[in-house]
């Protein structure tokens, strides 16, 4: 599964829905979560195939700039199936609250209100915030079942199930309107379910051979354990077909995002000898407002008077895309935000995530020393402020000596790399 990115079902008054979930990130010094959708809606979905075709097809929703959502569209249908400790029984926790406040109840519980206020924070939702405040109890689930012992316990908890006899329909309300399901391709959800019903049969097969060896007599958790092993049996054999992620791995070019002050753009880099290489010429990159657009112009051709057609696979790029074979897909670790890092410095080393001013990083070296251009090994030279200040931090020490406050000359100077940076993007005529 994507880092970061996890598949939920929701269980409304509509049925089982699955979604997607960002739990909370840290990005540009802030802290953020989310869930697929848009202003709107949060958007939910009756079958897993429906969520596979969206992904693959729309990118029209709040989890696009999420740091890892270039992966999502490539993932199976196995891969977007929500595990079973993802699956949370909304509507039932009124249910839920009728038995006993054991491990089991209250730990079920605790998952599913953790998932509603979360919910709550992200849709808006103050009628949800509101009922989740009322009763201190909500707030005890967290630890255990000592809260919720002997006689006061007991008190405690037959206030908690008569608040949510009371209000539980107001919070499936709320939850039920901002839910919507939107439309998808139609070939891509043929394809999805196509991949759903293999998986299905596969996990079939694995209960009835599990039910054999038992007589019959097999166990919930032996039944799930099968379940289980069925769909890493199909992510794994999904993986080892030859994919586009595949290809762009065996002829070593890689399609790489990033993001600036003036959005998303995607272009191709390998190295040859162990230095860089970028689709482009004369310090200038060839970039695309998304991989479909990347894959679009090499289908046409491309052009041939790039600095990748040193690569001896660079044919093979070309000639898949002229069959409508070729899709450009970005890794995660070939996404580059360059956007925000200055004021990150600025406010301290704090504040910098380590991971984005390392692959930031990378990225400026990388295009220096491809453009000729000695300026950024100059500048992150650990002789030098910034770049004593960036391998602080993405290399921590406690026998260093920390950089010293203030940063604006450090801030300047990366501002500086990254508009140089920027200026080598064009987009091809």
């Amino acid at each position: 599964m994507a880092s970061d990115i996890v598949p939920i079902q929701l269980s409304l008054t509509e049925g089982d829905l699955v979604t997607l979930w960002a739990p909370r990130w840290r990005e540009d010094g802030e802290d953020w979560e989310a869930f697929l959708g848009d202003e709107d809606a949060l958007f939910g979905f009756p079958e897993v195939a429906q969520l596979a075709a969206f992904v693959r097809t729309r990118t029209e929703h709040d989890l696009t700039d999420h740091p890892a959502w270039s992966i999502v569209p490539t993932l199976t249908v196995a891969e977007l199936t929500p595990e079973e400790t993802r699956r949370f029984d909304v509507i039932g926790v009124p249910e839920l609250v009728a038995e006993e406040p054991d491990t089991w109840t209250i730990g079920e519980l605790a998952e599913i209100l953790a998932i509603v206020r979360s919910l709550a924070e992200v849709c808006d939702l103050e009628t949800v915030t509101t009922v989740l405040d009322s009763q201190p109890a909500f707030a005890l689930l967290d630890e255990g079942t000592l809260p919720f012992a002997g006689r006061e316990g007991g008190k405690l908890w037959t206030q908690l199930g008569q608040t949510v006899v009371e209000e539980w329909d107001t919070v499936v309300d709320a939850l039920d309107g901002v839910v919507a399901t939107p439309e998808v391709d139609a070939p891509a959800l043929a394809r999805a379910r196509t991949e759903a019903a293999e998986l299905a049969a596969r996990i079939a097969e694995a209960e009835e051979r599990v039910e054999e060896e038992t007589g019959g007599e097999a166990t919930d958790a032996e039944l799930d354990e099968a379940d289980e092993e069925a769909v890493v049996d199909q992510v794994a054999e999904d993986e080892s077909d030859t994919g586009p992620v595949g290809f762009w791995e065996e002829v070593g070019i890689d399609p790489i995002r990033i993001t600036t002050s003036t959005g998303s753009m995607v272009t191709l880099r390998c190295y040859l000898d162990d230095k860089p290489v970028f689709l482009g010429s004369d310090g200038r990159i060839d970039a695309f407002d998304s991989e479909r657009a990347a894959a679009r112009w090499l289908a046409d051709g491309g052009k041939d008077d790039n600095d990748l057609v040193a690569a001896s696979t660079w044919q093979d790029v070309l000639d898949k895309a002229a069959v409508g074979e070729l899709t450009v897909t970005v890794d995660p670790m070939n996404d580059y935000v360059l956007v925000g890092l200055d004021e990150d410095i600025a406010a301290g080393t704090l504040e910098v995530d380590p991971s984005q001013l390392e692959l930031a990083t990378e990225l400026l070296l990388d295009v220096g020393e491809w453009a000729g251009d000695p300026a950024p090994a100059r500048a992150l030279a650990e002789s030098e402020s910034l770049g004593w200040l960036v391998s602080f931090v993405i290399r921590p020490n406690p026998t260093r000596l920390a950089p010293s406050p203030p940063f604006d000359r450090e801030a300047a100077a990366w501002r500086e790399l990254v508009q140089a940076a920027e200026a080598r993007f064009t987009t091809p005529g």
